[in-house]
Order: C-alpha cells, then structure tokens, then sequence
C-alpha cells in the first residue's frame, strides 16, 4: 500500500521519499528493502539505483490493477449521490473447477469475493452489481472462463428469503463492514482538520497522511461489496466517511505543490471531483 501510494505521475517511486514515510509511519529500513525486494521479484516493480537515490519503476501490469480499484471508488460516490440506483437485479456467477486446477479454483472464488460476490452455494456466487467484465477478466487470466457461467435474476430466494434487504442482511457481514466505515471516519477527521488548518505542512508530512488516508479507505472498502443503499441499512456510515475523505483529498491536492506529486494525489482527486460534478448537474 506505501510503495503503491508514492507512485509518480511517470510511474516512479522515490526511494528517498519512501523510507522518510515509512520511517515517519514507524516502518524500519530494512522492512522497506524487504518490501521493494520482494516488488522487484515479482515483477511488479523494476529497480534502478542504490539507497535512497534509487528509482522504482511500476510495471505496466502494476499500474493496470490500480484501474479497476479506481472504477469501483467512482461507483461507490455515484452511489452515495444517488446516481446509481439499483435496477433489482442479481448477477450469479457459477464454476465448476476441477481439483487438478485447485489453484485457479482457489483464486477465482477469491476474486469473487473481492468483487462483492457472496456464496450462495459450492461454486454459486451472487453480486448486486454487474461485474460480469471484471469476473470474465479474472477467469479468463486464471485459465477458468470455460468453467464460468454467468446469469441474472430479479428473483432470487434462499431459504424462505426473498425480500431484496433481508437477503443482503444475510448474505454480507454488514455490521462488520460498518465497524470499518466507523474506524476510517475516527482515523479521518483529525486529518481532515491538519489539512485544512492555518499549519503548514510539509511534502513528507502530506505524503504521510496520504498514505494513512489510502490504507485506511482500502481497509474500509475492500470487503465491502458496494450494495445499493436500497439494500443497506439507512443512515449507512460508508456514504459520510466516503464524504470526509473526499474533502481530506482535495485538501491534500490543494496544499501539495511538489512537480513528481503522487498519482494518487490526482487520481483521487479526480474521482471526488467528478462525484461533485456529477451531483451538481
């Protein structure tokens, strides 16, 4: 999360900028090298340079992962503005791997689960949201997609429940996903107001809370599935704690004036501006 956080505009991290945050976040030096070693054996970041005057470089795949967790941020705004209302649909999605294929079996199911997909039974996955381009995507990379079956139904029953917000209730740990949205909003508004008090602030001390605000939004939201708020308890603590780090990042992209800023910086930035744009219209 640190090293993806600093990634440049160009696709660079600075080493130097990375162990001052992580010193300043109370990470040692050699768990960097470790960290960026391990990157680097990957294949997800090339190394150029010695200490902290070398240069990583983001692999082209690394900077492809980093869309579709930007596509599910805007979903989540256009939600909480009401913009993308649900139409009742359910979207399954099935497979039948074999168990000589265990490894792509285990990471399809994986990958439907971060999705937002809940198991409705061995093999059967179901969604609120169309994520079938996403689901495909991941079958096909896993060598799966003729095992996959996808499908949609606006009468889905389990049990002797059919009634749309009941089943959500049941199918997605909906209580623990609050706790996060709680956590991030306490971890947010003493930032909120550094951000946007009379203090300066420097570039090390903005990147610092960058990274904060960034693992803590990925801790929020990556068990969340992104129900619709027609299937969510009302008032849902995602849509005010999604609202206080939208004002942290415009804070920080406003105060930060550095030439090598973080993508980060922008591509949130940019999704929270868009949201804005979007309600005003």
């Amino acid at each position: 999360m640190l090293v993806h956080a600093l990634i440049r505009e160009d696709g660079t991290v600075g080493a130097d900028e990375l162990y001052t945050v992580a010193n300043t976040l109370g990470m040692s030096d050699q768990q960097v090298r470790l960290c960026v070693k391990r990157l680097v054996a990957e294949g997800r970041f090339t190394h150029e340079g010695r200490g902290r005057k070398a240069q990583l470089h983001a692999t082209a795949d690394t900077m492809r992962v980093l869309a579709p967790n930007a596509d599910f941020l805007r979903h989540a705004f256009a939600q909480d503005a009401g913009l993308a209302p649900w139409d009742g649909v359910w979207h399954l999605a099935a497979f039948a791997v074999p168990e000589s294929a265990r490894s792509a079996r285990d990471a399809l199911r994986e990958t439907l689960v971060h999705l937002g997909g809940a198991p409705l039974q061995g093999g059967l996955y179901v969604c609120a949201n169309a994520w079938e381009p996403y689901v495909e995507e991941a079958a096909h990379s896993l060598g799966a997609h003729d095992a996959l079956t996808l499908l949609t139904t606006t009468d889905l029953r389990r049990g002797e429940t059919r009634e749309p917000a009941e089943l959500a209730r049941e199918l997605w740990p909906l209580e623990e996903i609050a706790d996060r949205y709680h956590r991030l909003g306490r971890i947010t508004r003493p930032r909120l107001a550094r951000l946007t008090g009379p203090a300066e602030l420097s570039s090390s001390a903005l990147l610092t809370i960058a990274v904060e605000l960034a693992a803590e939004l990925t801790r929020a939201m990556e068990p969340d599935p992104l129900l619709p708020p027609q299937l969510l308890p009302q008032p849902w603590p995602g849509t005010r704690a999604r609202e206080h780090i939208a004002q942290c990042w415009a804070a920080v992209y406003a105060r930060d004036q550095g030439e090598a800023r973080p993508a980060l910086f922008r591509r949130y930035a940019d999704i929270t501006r868009e949201a804005a744009d979007r309600v005003t219209r």
